[in-house]
C-alpha cells in the first residue's frame, strides 16, 4: 500500500452508550472520553476521525471543535447535512475552524434520510434532495476559493457574500477535502462532478470495482471541471492476534447481536441504495473475497456496521493492499470497544498498510 494512503478512524458521537458493542458506560461519550480517542489516534498512526452526524446526536460541528482544541494533529471528518446547514452559515464555520486548527479540517456531506421535520428541515423526492446537495456542495466551495460571490439556484442563493476567515492555501490544498457517500443514480452523479472523495461502505472488491470505474465514467461524461475524483472506504475492522482468534470473536459477537445483547449496530434508516446493497451481499454467503463477513447484516448491522473485515492483522491488511489496488485512498476503519481498537489496530495494523 503506498504512503499516499490515509488512514482515519470513527468516532460515533452518540448520546446511547454500547454503541456497536462498545463499552455501555455512563460517560461514553463525555468530553473527556472523546478527547482520549482522540489523542489515542494521534499517539497510534492514525490521520484523524470521521464524526457521526444525525438528529438526535449532540452536534458534530461542536464536538468537532473542542477536539480540535484539545489536540494537535487530529484531522476531524466533519459530516454535516444540508438543511441543517445553510452553505454561507457551513462555509464560514468550517472557514474559521480551518484557520484555528491550521488546516485540519475535513467534510463528510450526507444526504441520507434524517429526522428533518425535528429541525424544521424539509426534502422532496430523491431527485430534489441531491440536486439540493449538488447546490449546495458547489456553493460552499464557490465561498471557500472566491469572493464577492452572487449565486441564485433553485434552493440556496447568496448576494456578494465573502466568507471570513480566507482560507490559508496549504500546497495543493485550497481548502477543506469534502468527503460525499451514496450509490443510487442520483448520488453517484452529484458525487462525480462536486466531491473530491468518494465514500464506499464494505462490498466485495468486485462491487467497488464496477462502482469505481463508473464514477470515473460518469466523471468524463459530465464534464467534471474539480481534480479528479478520489475514492475511500469506510468499514469496520475486526482485528485479533490469530486468525482463528478472530473468527471466534466475529461468530460470538454475531451470535450477541442476534440475541439481541449487543448494543445498537444500526445507526441509518432503512431504504437507501447504499444500505440494502450491503444487506443483499449475505445471500452471497456469509463470507465473500478472503474476509468479507456479511452476518452481521442479518442480525442487525447497519452502514459500516454491516459488513465486516475479520482476520489477524495480516489478514485485514492483504485485504485492505487490494481495495487500494482498485484505486482506494482513503480508509475510514473501526472496531470496539473504541479506545482500545485504536490502539491496537495502530500499533499492528497500520505499520503493515503503511
Amino acid at each position: 500500500m503506498t504512503n499516499s494512503s490515509e488512514f482515519l478512524w470513527y468516532i460515533p458521537n452518540d448520546v446511547k452508550a454500547g454503541h456497536r458493542g462498545d463499552a455501555a458506560a455512563e460517560n461514553h461519550n463525555s468530553l473527556e472520553t472523546l478527547t482520549a480517542q482522540a489523542r489515542a489516534l494521534e499517539d497510534h498512526g492514525w490521520k484523524g476521525a470521521l464524526i457521526g452526524t444525525g438528529w438526535g446526536r449532540p452536534d458534530t460541528f461542536t464536538i468537532a471543535a473542542a477536539l480540535a482544541a484539545r489536540t494537535t494533529t487530529f484531522e476531524p471528518l466533519i459530516a454535516v447535512r444540508p438543511g441543517y446547514w445553510r452553505p454561507a452559515n457551513f462555509a464560514s464555520a468550517a472557514a474559521t475552524l480551518d484557520q484555528l486548527t491550521g488546516g485540519r479540517v475535513r467534510v463528510n456531506v450526507v444526504s441520507g434520510q434524517d429526522d428533518l421535520a425535528a429541525y424544521g428541515d424539509d426534502e422532496g423526492d430523491q431527485a430534489q434532495r441531491y440536486a439540493r446537495t449538488k447546490e449546495f456542495l458547489r456553493l460552499v466551495r464557490r465561498l471557500w476559493t472566491e469572493e464577492n460571490v452572487t449565486f441564485r439556484g433553485q434552493h440556496f442563493h447568496v448576494t456578494g457574500s465573502t466568507v471570513a476567515p480566507r482560507l490559508d492555501v496549504r500546497g495543493d490544498r485550497r481548502h477543506p477535502k469534502v468527503y460525499f457517500g451514496g450509490a443510487s443514480e442520483a448520488a453517484e452523479r452529484v458525487s462525480a462532478t462536486e466531491a473530491d472523495v468518494q465514500l464506499f461502505w464494505g462490498e466485495p472488491l468486485d462491487g467497488v470495482r464496477e462502482r469505481i470505474d463508473r464514477l470515473k465514467t460518469l466523471s468524463r461524461e459530465l464534464d467534471r471541471d474539480l481534480p479528479p475524483l478520489e475514492f475511500g472506504l469506510r468499514i469496520t475492522t475486526l482485528v485479533r492476534e490469530t486468525t482463528e482468534s478472530a473468527w471466534a470473536d466475529a461468530e460470538a459477537r454475531v451470535a450477541a447481536m442476534a440475541d439481541g445483547k449487543s448494543g445498537s449496530w444500526s445507526d441509518h434508516k432503512a431504504g437507501a441504495v447504499g444500505q440494502q446493497r450491503l444487506l443483499d451481499l449475505n445471500q452471497r454467503g456469509d463470507v465473500l473475497d478472503d474476509n468479507l463477513y456479511t452476518a452481521p447484516g442479518r442480525f442487525g448491522g447497519g452502514g459500516a456496521g454491516t459488513t465486516w473485515l475479520v482476520g489477524s492483522a495480516q489478514d485485514v491488511a492483504g485485504s485492505l493492499h487490494k481495495y487500494q489496488d482498485l484505486g482506494i485512498t482513503h480508509f475510514i476503519l473501526s472496531d470496539t470497544p473504541y479506545l482500545q481498537e485504536i490502539k491496537r489496530q495502530g500499533d499492528q495494523l497500520l505499520p503493515l498498510v503503511r
